[in-house]
């Protein structure tokens, strides 16, 4: 079953997660100098980065984080989880990449094994960047952590925007309840939409497809004349992205925009994108459950080219490999 008007995997945005910050830049652009105090103001950091070295490269880890403040998950992972990580990278010199690491890779922390979704729930903040840390082989200079709940004020902010799914859905982990076809949807919806994965037959791909879909209806109306040149509607937006984001300890409104500048150019043509290497996606662990074993040495050896700007343009990783 899949999603309509989805275009190339490398002109488009990743992750629900990038567009928010991509709005907040937007408000920013429009309303100027007064507006870039603003942002730096309003940016609220929390400890993140480790004493890990500098490396060639500048690097941010992009997360989309489900908070539960305390509560159960659906598979009894307690407190907040990352569900979404992607690793940006701006070499020196050479093209930007933009790579996702799947959120049931399985990771070990102090001698314990865990999906690297629950880390920064069980483990806290610098945890889940020693272990990006560990994947990457680089060192991760800046974080952004997008609450997924902040999502549907964006929306709102909007006014809805037009999703399509070919199949009926009545999936009630994440609420979606759907009919074949497009609608016009509301922020609650828009996040069930990019959710759900039980319903869906290709469980987290399709949901990662969908998302994708999430972010252009987003990127496309958030572009739009009736928005750009509505400052009362872009105010409100930008409101909502920034109470939906937070930050490193280091960051400022200038490592934001060098990052929505390294994202555009990861996403371009002359971009990277894609996942990490894996060698087995239903790895079976008790206690754990099924993971995402990774490729250690594939990864490592992938990072350090993105770092030196020595890879070659075009789409990476083993989903990548698959569909070929």
């Amino acid at each position: 079953m899949a999603t309509r008007n989805t275009p190339p995997r490398k002109h488009r945005v990743r992750n629900v997660v990038v567009t928010v910050l991509v709005l907040l830049l937007a408000a920013v652009a429009i309303a100027g100098v007064s507006a870039w105090h603003w942002v730096d103001n309003g940016l609220r950091r929390e400890d993140w980065l480790t004493a890990t070295p500098s490396g060639p490269a500048t690097s941010w880890l992009i997360l989309g984080s489900d908070e539960r403040d305390g509560t159960t998950g659906q598979d009894g992972t307690t407190g907040e989880r990352t569900d979404t990580i992607l690793v940006l990278t701006k070499p020196k010199n050479g093209p930007s990449s933009l790579i996702s690491i799947p959120r049931d890779s399985l990771v070990e922390v102090d001698g314990t094994l865990s999906k690297i979704n629950a880390v920064l729930g069980l483990y806290g903040r610098k945890a889940l960047v020693a272990q990006i840390e560990g994947i990457t082989g680089q060192k991760i200079d800046h974080v952004a952590k997008i609450n997924f709940g902040g999502l549907t004020t964006i929306v709102d902010a909007l006014g809805g925007v037009e999703l399509c799914y070919d199949a009926d859905v009545d999936d009630e982990k994440s609420d979606m309840h759907w009919k074949a076809g497009c609608h016009v949807v509301d922020g609650t919806q828009a996040l069930a939409f990019s959710r759900m994965r039980y319903s869906d037959p290709q469980g987290d791909f399709g949901r990662a497809m969908r998302q994708r879909q999430v972010i252009g209806a987003i990127s496309k109306k958030s572009a739009s004349p009736s928005t750009l040149l509505n400052i009362g509607k872009m105010t409100k937006v930008g409101d909502a992205a920034m109470d939906a984001v937070t930050v490193d300890e280091q960051a400022s409104p200038m490592t934001m925009l060098r990052m929505l500048l390294a994202f555009r150019d990861a996403s371009g043509a002359d971009g990277i994108t894609g996942t990490v290497y894996w060698t087995d996606p239903d790895y079976y662990v008790d206690g754990v459950g099924s993971s995402v074993l990774l490729d250690d040495a594939r990864n490592t050896d992938l990072f350090k080219q993105l770092a030196n700007g020595e890879h070659t343009p075009g789409a990476v990783g083993t989903q990548a490999e698959t569909q070929q």
